[in-house]
């Protein structure tokens, strides 16, 4: 490491200023903050105020999502044996589901990287500022949210309308208004809805020459299946815990999205009173459509509260979504009305809404937007409740 260090400081020179290589500074500079702890800390467009540094930051972050990654790719495989008959039970074929769901997995999130942060380096050398590090969580964050078979033209192509339209056109990171993963996810989503919320995409495919499908196979997720009517396609509740199940690559497992909230919470990165009031949130929605579900007779909303709240991506977008620090509620009562929010939106638009059955994209993006007024708000009841304090102390 001294020897890493002393190299990198020999070569500084040239690319600081009056150096040969000063126009590409900013290179420089990504490089050495993203290999050693930075000699300066985060002062402008970011949410960031300290010595930690942005870097430092997304570093943790991307390590909280590795739980998630590591088994999406493993249930990729699952997901691809159990659709052609063969290492069908959970112990089976573990290294070759995992190999060939790594396979599938690594490319997409080669895409996303190469993308977007082609596009920052890009606007870096346009704009001569430092590079910008919030695409470190995006780049991943992306095909997290991804069904596997999404093809790879269509994840360069959001990566770019997200870096691009959802955070460079606004300053850069931490200038952004809604989340940057959750835009390239709604952009495909509406621009290509076939292709990324059809039954099929949800389980790779692509077969091997004298490989067949087994009878009655559907790739369709639960909350497919529920929105269908079809409640006997809806995977047990310890299976969605797990993340058995189809679904999008990183988002299926509740386990491994716990894995993420305790390391962003011990480390005082995410907002856990953001998680838990989507939980209360989702959890209260969820409860009044099991009072009413019976007189209806919609069997959708008789789904368990605890079941509704590990389907699909409710847990993954309330860990790693939700509680994004640039587009979330800033204030502390704030935090708790717009995570409230976010749950008991996303019940309601999955349950009511057969077109959208999974509902926590939309109830984020629409929450990102409300997140400033919400703030705002806060922050005039405060003034007011001090102003009637100040006032009778001193009458």
């Amino acid at each position: 490491m001294n020897a890493l260090r002393k190299l990198v400081d020999n070569a500084k020179p040239a690319f600081s200023k009056g150096g040969k290589l000063e126009k590409l500074h900013w290179v420089f500079d990504g490089l050495e903050t993203f290999l050693f702890t930075p000699g300066h800390a985060t002062e402008k467009g970011s949410h960031v105020r300290d010595a930690m540094d942005l870097k430092r930051t997304m570093s943790v972050v991307i390590t909280a999502m590795l739980p998630c990654l590591l088994f999406g790719m493993w249930n990729v495989g699952h997901q691809h044996y159990l659709a052609i008959g063969e290492f069908t039970a959970l112990g089976e074929g573990f290294w070759e589901k995992f190999l060939f769901g790594a396979i599938k997995v690594l490319p997409i999130v080669v895409v996303s990287y190469g993308v977007g942060l082609g596009i920052e380096f890009l606007f870096c050398s346009i704009k001569g500022h430092a590079i910008h590090e919030g695409y470190l969580v995006t780049g991943m964050l992306i095909p997290l949210i991804m069904p596997v078979d999404v093809p790879l033209w269509m994840v360069a192509v959001g990566s770019a309308f997200a870096v691009v339209i959802g955070k460079e056109v606004f300053g850069g990171t931490g200038m952004n208004v809604v989340n940057i993963a959750l835009t390239a996810r709604a952009f495909l989503f509406f621009a290509y809805p076939t292709m990324l919320s059809g039954d099929k995409v949800w389980v790779n495919t692509s077969l091997a020459e004298g490989q067949t499908l087994v009878d009655g196979f559907s790739g369709a997720t639960s909350m497919g299946h529920a929105a269908s009517g079809n409640m006997a396609g809806v995977v047990p509740l310890m299976d969605s815990f797990w993340g058995f199940e189809a679904g999008s690559i990183g988002e299926t497992s509740t386990f491994a999205c716990l894995i993420g909230a305790a390391i962003l919470i011990f480390t005082g990165i995410g907002s856990w009173r953001i998680m838990l009031s989507v939980v209360l949130g989702g959890a209260f929605m969820a409860g009044i459509f099991n009072l009413v579900g019976p007189s209806v007779g919609n069997a959708y909303m008789q789904i368990p509260v605890l079941h509704q709240l590990v389907l699909g991506g409710f847990m993954f977008g309330l860990v790693f979504m939700a509680t994004d620090p640039v587009t979330a509620s800033q204030t502390s009562s704030g935090k708790w009305i717009y995570g409230f929010l976010i749950g008991l939106l996303a019940i309601l638009i999955r349950v009511v809404n057969p077109a959208y059955p999974e509902g926590m994209m939309l109830a984020i993006l629409f929450m990102n937007v409300m997140a400033p007024t919400i703030d705002h708000y806060v922050v005039q009841s405060n003034i007011k409740r001090r102003m009637k304090r100040a006032a009778l102390r001193t009458a």
